[in-house]
This record gives structure tokens, C-alpha cells and sequence, in this order.
């Protein structure tokens, strides 16, 4: 098969697609012919030496994938050669092929073009196990996104108002923010130009956000136990504003707050499935009918992985950037 190699790590230039050898499915995994993967900020930072793959995983960058099944290992039921599916990687999307564990597969939506299908497993499993799993987001509540107009965003929001909650989200641009409110996000920060923390205050009388799903990390760590309602719950999924930041654990214990850190690919196979599973039972039935979309960007070559990847890093985009097998 072909598939992108990063012989060295670097800038988007390292990124080579090449001759790479076919992967063998084994007990429990499923072969699948890939269509689609996505780029994620995880795959930036593999490219640039900074994230290496999980033992035993894939070398290659892509953390989900659509396509169609090809070939069932040993022990696997309920997928066929044939199957149009999409799935949760611990890498290899970036690929013409790839072994998945048959427990991080999902069928693609109703109403879903296969390709498209690529941008929903990181993002979906992301924001059910951090959001509603662990946060227990609830109708009626506040939930604050940092980077409402990114992939996990533009997902969150559209979960969060599925459900009966409020939304805030900050982006740096009025267009993200337009993006936002068309998902129905009901509170919009520019972050550039105002402070989210009484933005979201004011916006809800004082109370502040019952929930907050964090890609910055270090630099807004202060700030969001600033703004976390009585009994809030910040969920820390990223560390884009670093990675040491104070903790004012006085003003954590005046809210009854709590504070979760998670990432997703280094979970082992048996918490992935379980929240594949999740996914599957409360997410699902939501793109079924319509009433949640996938958001892309645009869809680039996956032998240019390069270009997607600068796309990324210049933040211009609105949701997921996919890579389409030619």
C-alpha cells in the first residue's frame, strides 16, 4: 500500500507518501480500505517529533479513518467485507489501508457521504467522554468551548443544544463566530477583543459556565476557574497555551469545582470501545436523523498531507480538514 512516512520529523515537508507494507488484521481487529482520514492537532505534533504513536500502534499519522472493510481477523462478528464503516485509530489513517480493533468501528450515518464520515470518530468520541461521560453536561446548563469553530468545537456545540444546554464558545474571527451561531451556539466571544471570562458572567447572571471543554490548557487555566459556575467542571482536553499554569485551589473549593484532564489515543483498546459504544448509542441516532452533521472544511489529496497540514496550523479553517484517497 502507500501511505504518509515521516522519515524525519519537521515542518509539513516531512510528511512523504511512499511505499509503506500492507497491514495484517488479528484477533478481534478488522482490515479496512481507507477513503478518508482527518488531520487533528495530535498528528502535527507526531509529524514534529513531538508525539509518538503508542506501543504497538501504527507509525503512520491519523487518528480516524473511513472506508470499507476488506478483510475480519479471527474472533470478529458483527462487520462483513463490505461494510462501509468509520473508526477510531491509535494511528495509521494516513494510509491506504488499516487494522482497527472491530471494537473502535462505527457504522457510517444515514445521510453521510462516506468521506465525510472521516470527520466524526475523533471528534465525537472526544466530546461524548469528556462533555457528557465524565462532565455530565445537563439540559439547562452552560457549556463554554475554547475554539468553537474547530472540529471537536463545531461538534460541541452541536451535541451540547441536542441535548438542552446553552453554549458559549470563543473564536478569533467575527466568520468563526458566524460559523458558531449557525450550529446554535448562543454566546459568542472573540477572544482577540474581549474576556470571555465576563462575557460568559454577564451573559449568564453572574453564574458563569456549568461546564468548559479546554483545548489551551496552561494559559486559560486561571481564567476558566474564574468563570466555572458553583459545582462547574472544567475538562481539559488540549495544551495549545502550554503546559504549567497556577492553580488557585482556594477558588476551586469556594465552587465545589472539579477539574478533568483526558486524551484519547493512549486510552487502552477497552476504554476506547466502551466509549465507541457510547458514541454509538447517543451520538448515532443524532446524525441519523439529521439533527447533528459532520463539519468540514474541505478535502484535500492525502498524498498531499503537507498542504492539509498547513492548512491546520494557519487556524483559517471551520471545522475538519479531511485527506481523500485518490
Amino acid at each position: 500500500m502507500r501511505a504518509i512516512t515521516i522519515p524525519e520529523p519537521g515542518g509539513p515537508e516531512a510528511l512523504v507518501w511512499d511505499e509503506a507494507p500492507d497491514p495484517v488484521p488479528g484477533e478481534g481487529e478488522v482490515l479496512v480500505e481507507v477513503v478518508a482520514s482527518a488531520v487533528n492537532r495530535a498528528d502535527i505534533l507526531q509529524r514534529q517529533g513531538f508525539y509518538d504513536p503508542p506501543p504497538g500502534a501504527s507509525p503512520h499519522p491519523g487518528l480516524e479513518c473511513s472506508g470499507r472493510v476488506v478483510e475480519t481477523g479471527p474472533g470478529v462478528s458483527g462487520w462483513a467485507v463490505g461494510d462501509e464503516v468509520c473508526a477510531l485509530l491509535s494511528g495509521g489513517g494516513y494510509a491506504e489501508k488499516v487494522v482497527v480493533p472491530a471494537g473502535q468501528l462505527l457504522p457510517v450515518p444515514k445521510g453521510v457521504d462516506l468521506r465525510q464520515a472521516a470527520a466524526l470518530p475523533e471528534v465525537t468520541c472526544t466530546v461524548w467522554s469528556n462533555v457528557f461521560m465524565i462532565s455530565h453536561l445537563r439540559p439547562g446548563e452552560t457549556l463554554l468551548v475554547h475554539g468553537g469553530s474547530s472540529g471537536i468545537g463545531t461538534m460541541a456545540i452541536q451535541l451540547a443544544k441536542a441535548v438542552g444546554a446553552k453554549v458559549a464558545v470563543t473564536a478569533g474571527t467575527k466568520e468563526k463566530l458566524d460559523h458558531c451561531a449557525e450550529l446554535g451556539a448562543d454566546i459568542l466571544v472573540n477572544y482577540r477583543e474581549q474576556d470571555f471570562v465576563a462575557e460568559v458572567k454577564q451573559a449568564t447572571g453572574g453564574a458563569g459556565a456549568d461546564v468548559i471543554l479546554d483545548n489551551m490548557g496552561a494559559k486559560y487555566l486561571d481564567r476558566n476557574v474564574q468563570t466555572l459556575a458553583v459545582n462547574g467542571r472544567l475538562a481539559i482536553i488540549g495544551m495549545q497555551g502550554g503546559i504549567k499554569g497556577e492553580l488557585n485551589i482556594a477558588a476551586l473549593l469556594a465552587k465545589r469545582a472539579a477539574i478533568s484532564a483526558t486524551s484519547l489515543r493512549a486510552r487502552p483498546p477497552a476504554e476506547k470501545t466502551a466509549i465507541v459504544a457510547a458514541v454509538r448509542e447517543h451520538v448515532w441516532p443524532l446524525l441519523d436523523g439529521g439533527h447533528v452533521r459532520p463539519v468540514v472544511d474541505r478535502e484535500i489529496p492525502m498524498s498531499d498531507a503537507a498542504a492539509a497540514h498547513r492548512v491546520v496550523e494557519e487556524s483559517g479553517h471551520v471545522g475538519k480538514v479531511l485527506l481523500v484517497v485518490e
